[in-house]
């Protein structure tokens, strides 16, 4: 792998030197940094600076969400649309943000948010007078939150200036069916320091249907103006603290909210706790400088397009979010699909479909990218197996017809991959031993006929990853049925890395006999599975090997997995060429955003269903390495723009990543903050490797 350039922490950090508005390609949720996260009462944030009807603030699922108003005389600012200048960030990483803005002209708001522990997240807001006149005016902190607890209210502390309030956060049913011990009943803390002079401080309650009852009117307005129209259907509560000053020309002030959450108190007995050891006084700057060390290996392309290049850092600000330090059965960090939002599916634990992300991490964290792997190996079976879904808490096996589900076989392409960036041969020699094991426990039991080829098995479908509204499964039979050119690919490709590490740790007489086994599987595939009449690879009938199952050729559906032998280099060259003729067709697969899972001329076809039409970040990856490794650079290099085309847009219209994104429309779905879209930075790296090459 060659690399442009590395960067150093420091001034020339990009993230730290940011000129960013809501329409730059900015990721914008925070979470704590490894060192100071904890899985069981994990809390994040997402900066809302895009709704122009909504306030600047720092919002999360269930709560709790914060932001600031302005009462200049009669006149109440807080809505993006109702600022002078909106905000320009100049510093972003995942865990902090730096930004400032002008509610009025000539009055500068500059804004601190980190959240320091998965427990604490802490504002500090700077206030400087530009004008030549003395400037007076209200500031109106805010917190509010849904909670369907009715029974706690807020309460004042014994500080003046603080609140404890009840947090609820909602489980979703996977989460209840798999006894995941989040902290779902939580006390907040809400303190507020830096002022000497202030007014009395009140909080209101609201719901949508009731009257407006609150000790300050014009408070509870405001409160209920924020938070009625977003919630209307919804129990909500919160609180507001105001504050009257005047600031002379040139004269500035700030303050620090403080925002602390821990498990469910008794009521009264902690009024005054201070949960976090950060004082208030903290420097922020230090903090930025911790994230630009974190950063300083990330390699510094030179990029000519700003888009490019706000995606390729946000990408990494995602991935070291996802980041837990060791914690439960887990001995070595790891990954969740997502923290903020925190849902249940994408907070169990790791799986190999998502840890393809770890081939782009590596070049951030090499030791992070690693460990990650590493809790796939000390959960390992002795007899190879290792797990659906591993996590601090959570072995997740799914029996299904006597048989535990394991995940899709891409563990020894992706521990060679990082590999080959780290060096590390401790660990090369630790992924060697596991990974023969688990190759050999995966071909032993998914091959039921014993005739060299494999199908998915036990729940096939989750263990195959297309664990939705996939063509073939829908409409003509279960995953198990079938020989495929997902399964049979990716097992060449764990063959071939097998072959590769032995040979690098000087096990010459192994790496020939995976060398044999993979070629063996490659010429199985191409004998079964390809059809020369439409030039396509297909599932095929296990029992007979025919593109029949239930009637006549009805295994013949196009879908991504016929690119896969691209990829995994079992097409020869004329295979190659008739696929990347179909991948480039455009009434098929070359849509304007990418490849999609399905051909866009099936009946089934929906860009924004699931794997019937979508496009996946981390396949079409896969498929950019394919058509690189066959000198299709040129096709290479236009699928990366398309891909991460759409993905920069959302970036600049709601500056989150999602699980997938529409093959035809500017559109994306289900889940966002979603890990694996990290690898987007992997296609910036090889596409700017290779023209280095050149």
């Amino acid at each position: 792998m060659i690399i442009v350039g590395m960067n150093h922490h420091g001034q020339s950090q990009f993230l730290s030197n940011l000129k960013a508005t809501r329409h730059d390609a900015l990721f914008t949720t925070y979470a704590a940094p490894p060192e100071r996260s904890n899985y069981k009462t994990d809390q994040g944030y997402q900066f809302q600076w895009f709704d122009e009807e909504a306030g600047v603030e720092f919002v999360s699922k269930d709560g709790p969400n914060m932001g600031i108003a302005f009462q200049m005389g009669k006149r109440v600012l807080y809505r993006l649309q109702e600022l002078y200048r909106e905000p320009v960030v100049t510093a972003s990483y995942s865990d902090l943000i730096k930004y400032y803005y002008y509610p009025v002209k000539d009055l500068r708001v500059e804004v601190f948010f980190a959240a320091y522990s998965s427990e604490t997240a802490l504002e500090r807001y700077r206030f400087v007078n530009e004008t030549q006149f003395p400037v007076s005016f209200t500031i109106l902190p805010y917190l509010y939150y849904p909670s369907a607890d009715s029974v706690n209210d807020i309460e004042r502390r014994d500080n003046p200036d603080g609140f404890i309030f009840p947090l609820q956060k909602q489980r979703d049913g996977w989460m209840k069916e798999h006894n995941i011990p989040v902290t779902d009943t939580l006390t907040g803390y809400w303190t507020l320091t830096g002022f000497t002079a202030a007014t009395e401080s009140t909080f209101v309650r609201k719901t949508s249907n009731d009257k407006i009852n609150s000790e300050k009117e014009q408070l509870d307005d405001l409160i209920f103006s924020i938070v009625g129209q977003k919630r209307v259907a919804q129990y909500i509560k919160g609180f507001i603290s105001a504050r009257d000053f005047t600031l002379q020309p040139g004269d500035a002030t700030e303050f620090t909210i403080k925002v602390d959450l821990t498990k469910k108190q008794t009521p009264g007995s902690v009024k005054s706790r201070n949960i976090c050891t950060l004082p208030t006084n903290f420097d922020q700057e230090s903090l930025v400088r911790a994230d630009e060390k974190a950063y300083s290996k990330i390699p510094k392309l030179n990029f000519k397009d700003r888009d490019q290049e706000m995606l390729y850092w946000s990408a990494f600000s995602l991935m070291r979010q996802c980041i837990m330090p060791p914690e439960g059965e887990c001995n070595y960090n790891y990954y969740v699909f997502s923290r903020e939002p925190k849902w249940g599916w994408g907070y169990g634990g790791q799986v190999f479909h998502e840890s393809l992300a770890m081939m782009a991490y590596v070049y951030m964290d090499p030791a992070g990218a690693m460990n990650s792997q590493r809790v796939y190996m000390e959960r390992q079976r002795s007899d190879g197996y290792i797990n659906y879904r591993t996590g601090p808490y959570l072995n997740e096996t799914i029996i299904t017809n006597d048989k535990p589900t394991s995940s899709a076989p891409w563990f020894n392409y992706e521990n060679l991959e990082i590999f080959k960036i780290t060096g590390d041969r401790t660990f090369l020699k630790d992924a060697y031993q596991s990974g023969k094991k688990f190759y050999q426990y995966y071909v032993a039991n998914r091959d039921s006929n014993s005739n060299g080829l494999c199908e998915w098995g036990a729940h096939a479908e989750l263990e195959s990853v297309r664990d939705a509204r996939v063509a073939v499964w829908d409409k003509v039979g279960w995953a198990s049925n079938f020989e495929g050119p997902d399964v049979n690919s990716a097992l060449v490709m764990e063959a071939r890395s097998l072959a590769e590490m032995a040979q690098l740790l000087g096990f010459g007489t192994e790496s020939q006999r995976w060398k044999e086994d993979a070629a063996k599987r490659s010429l199985l595939i191409n004998k079964t599975m390809w059809d020369p009449e439409t030039k396509f690879y297909y599932n095929v009938n296990r029992n007979n090997q025919s593109f029949t199952f239930l009637t006549n050729n009805d295994l013949k559906i196009k879908e991504i997995i016929g690119f896969l032998p691209l990829w995994a280099g079992v097409a020869d060259a004329k295979m190659a060429g008739s696929l990347v003729e179909k991948m480039t067709d455009t009434t098929e697969f070359w849509r304007r955003y990418g490849i999609p899972s399905l051909t866009a001329v099936s009946d089934y076809y929906n860009p924004i269903g699931y794997w019937n039409g979508p496009v996946w970040v981390q396949w079409n990856y896969l498929l950019y390495r394919g058509l690189r490794d066959f000198g299709y650079n040129d096709v290479a290099k236009q699928l990366s723009n398309r891909v991460l085309d759409n993905m920069i847009y959302h970036l600049k219209n709601d500056h989150v990543f999602w699980e997938f994104y529409s093959a035809d429309d500017r559109q994306a779905g289900w889940n966002k903050t979603y890990i694996w879209a990290g690898i987007a930075s992997r296609f910036l790296i090889d596409e700017m490797s290779n023209e280095v090459a050149k």
